[in-house]
């Protein structure tokens, strides 16, 4: 699973960057949320196949708080770049003709860069809480890798508080993005719906629809690990969560977009064609 995830990701980059038909914000964007997600699995998934090859399950402490911490930058930056995307297919199906104008270079790169800060500062704000509290060791987590909520719930002996803490930090971090999302498609299914024609309809929703699986993979179970904790005391469920939005989601990613986007297809092939002939 983590070297189809790693691979299709990569081609998936490697096919936006040598492909000049897909040098668009749209593609460019997907070849950032390849390349978060390329890490965003790498931070745990190598440790957790050294585990099963040594048979020890032993992480230290600071190796715990520098998986954390690069888990919640690239998880982050996940959830940033889901939000760009909605908010890039809005201005294409919404406002086309000031499309190339909004959607500038420079426009683009300020979104990448917003969004690599903003999971910077939900990085440091999980850390500094972390750190405010006692060494601890010889402590059993119930997961694969060192997941946040779970952390919070090993370091805060008032469970009130790491709730308190679990519910603002995902409102700063998760209800924003998915406001961005929402938004977005709340204005693009009312701009398409005024589209006269069955086939407009359906080409302006062919285009979301890749996105839009995304999403629901990535948010349904991440948002379900990280409030869940703090209602739910079943780790198996917890377990099986992080497993789909961890490993599954980031391996699916270049499925869903490469077999749902003729453009990457045709790019695909004529890519495949070019080894060929080489």
């Amino acid at each position: 699973m983590y070297l189809v995830t790693v691979l299709g990701n990569l081609l998936i980059i490697l096919v936006v960057f040598s492909d000049s038909h897909l040098h668009t914000p749209m593609y460019f964007f997907l070849s950032n949320l390849s390349f978060a997600d390329i890490c965003f699995t790498s931070t745990m998934v190598p440790k957790m196949i050294m585990d099963i090859q040594r048979n020890s399950r032993v992480i230290s402490y600071v190796g715990c708080l520098t998986q954390m911490s690069l888990f919640l930058m690239f998880a982050c930056m996940d959830d940033m770049l889901l939000s760009v995307m909605a908010y890039d297919r809005f201005v294409a199906i919404c406002h086309p003709l000031h499309y190339p104008v909004i959607m500038n270079p420079r426009h683009c790169g300020f979104l990448i860069v917003l969004s690599f800060l903003f999971s910077i500062l939900d990085c440091q704000l999980h850390n500094l809480t972390v750190l405010q509290f006692m060494y601890f060791k010889d402590v059993l987590i119930s997961n694969f890798f060192c997941e946040p909520a779970q952390l919070l719930n090993l370091v805060c002996s008032d469970n009130f508080f790491s709730n308190i803490f679990k519910y603002i930090a995902g409102v700063l971090f998760g209800f924003f993005p998915v406001s961005v999302i929402f938004l977005s498609y709340y204005k693009i299914i009312y701009s398409v719906l005024r589209i006269p024609s069955p086939g407009g309809k359906f080409k302006a929703f062919s285009t979301c629809g890749s996105h839009l699986s995304a999403v629901c993979l990535f948010y349904g179970t991440s948002s379900g690990v990280y409030f869940g904790s703090a209602i739910s005391q079943s780790p198996r469920n917890c377990l099986i969560a992080s497993i789909i939005y961890t490993l599954v989601t980031p391996m699916l990613n270049p499925f869903i977009y490469s077999l749902r986007n003729k453009n990457i297809k045709r790019s695909l092939s004529r890519f495949h064609s070019r080894k060929l002939k080489s």
